[in-house]
């Protein structure tokens, strides 16, 4: 059953993009800061954050065929939906970090090289723990794995949705061969994410406190990626559901999205809590400067997030009858959704304007509803190009007769 975008859908998604533009508007005029530094961040902010749920999707995706799940398939079609989002949300964080390195913001204070950072004859702009870590950030360098990131996520998310559309039309040995190949694709892909996805966080997130530095970071915010993909995903599935779409997706495929949202929430609290216990407890100057400034100077939005993110899913979705329940679900999982917006505000706005960010305001809202209005529009129009049931699969009997 195809897909067609309603009215309504076309309506709200055009008012949010609107209605954030114009906020985000008044709050460009209010920016104040040097180069528009708030402007940058937040725009940096949103694009990395459905970004991020893009690349949490892919990776879940891939997921389902190296462990050959056979309960996801009648879903995968709204996996690929939200991945088709990828190339946006890379085209906005590489506009950022052009800009920051062309000198137009300074989010990343070492990319200033009229600061004269890593230059030890100049003593009053000279900073030894960033030329510590010249090797690693040496522009051209950081640009070729900039590229790297961006090529395998794309290029895998592309390949993906070219295999599963050709499966529909593939039968037998044929259907067979093209499966366990997406088998060994998602082998590939999983060993390359590993390692792309924790540094893409060393280098567009954590070096922006670069003074900073946590061996758990990487999966700290792969951790809030995939939590963030998989509230999407079943936000999007129950949506299409009520709409009469997906007729064959049944409560126990929406219990399973609901307990990966679960287990995942406390994936993403164990290593928030172990980053912040470690440091915290070593009372090291140079690391515990990172959250002192947050606790500080923004309290309310560094335990309030983690309140939202950690107790609401555990007390809310712990039941199993609240996991089949598409009302509550749908309410739980909006509310973890901008949980996690604010976990991506608190990692880049403390650290690149410092004292100038005093929380989150109207140019923040408003970027996050245009981009909320885009993201919707793209991923509705990536699920009207294919029947969103798949036609053909080798586990396809056996996720339509799914149940725990």
């Amino acid at each position: 059953m195809n897909f067609t975008i309603s009215k309504r859908a076309r309506t709200i998604s055009m008012a949010l993009i609107v209605i954030g533009v114009v906020a985000a508007l008044i709050g460009i005029l209010g920016d104040h800061s040097e180069h528009h530094q708030r402007t940058w961040a937040s725009l940096f902010v949103n694009g990395f954050f459905f970004f991020g749920i893009a690349l949490g999707t892919l990776y879940f995706f891939a997921l389902q065929y190296v462990t050959e799940s056979s309960w996801s398939v009648m879903v995968k079609r709204v996996y690929e939906g939200i991945m088709s989002f990828l190339p946006i949300g890379a085209i906005v964080v590489v506009v950022v970090l052009l800009a920051g390195a062309f000198g137009v913001n300074h989010i990343w204070h070492w990319m200033a090289h009229e600061t004269r950072v890593l230059d030890e004859a100049s003593p009053n702009a000279y900073d030894p723990v960033i030329a510590h870590k010249a090797g690693w950030l040496v522009p051209i360098f950081f640009w070729m794995r900039t590229i790297v990131y961006l090529s395998v996520f794309i290029l895998f998310a592309r390949w993906f949705r070219r295999q599963s559309l050709a499966m529909d039309q593939q039968t037998g040995d044929t259907l067979l061969a093209n499966h366990f190949r997406n088998y060994r694709r998602g082998v590939a892909f999983i060993v390359l994410f590993a390692f792309c996805s924790t540094a893409m966080a060393w280098d567009w997130i954590m070096s922006i406190d670069t003074h900073w530095f946590s061996t758990l970071f990487g999966w700290y915010v792969f951790s809030g990626m995939w939590v963030s993909a998989m509230i999407t995903a079943l936000i999007l599935v129950l949506y299409l559901r009520r709409k009469g779409y997906l007729p064959q997706v049944n409560n126990s495929h929406v219990h399973d999205m609901g307990k990966w949202v679960f287990a995942i929430s406390f994936l993403w609290s164990y290593l928030w809590f172990s980053q912040f216990m470690l440091i915290w407890y070593a009372d090291i100057p140079e690391e515990v400067i990172y959250y002192q400034i947050r606790i500080n100077e923004h309290p309310w939005l560094l335990w309030g997030m983690f309140f939202v993110n950690f107790a609401i899913p555990m007390v809310l979705l712990m039941s199993r009858d609240a996991k089949r329940n598409p009302r509550f679900l749908i309410t739980v999982a909006t509310i973890i959704f901008f949980g996690h917006w604010c976990d991506v505000v608190q990692l880049v706005m403390p650290g690149a304007l410092g004292e100038h960010f005093d929380g989150i305001g109207t140019l923040e809202l408003g970027m996050l509803a245009a981009f909320l209005g885009v993201f919707i529009i793209t991923v509705l129009n990536a699920l009207t190009k294919a029947p969103l049931t798949p036609v053909h699969h080798p586990y396809l009997d056996e996720s339509v007769h799914h149940h725990t």
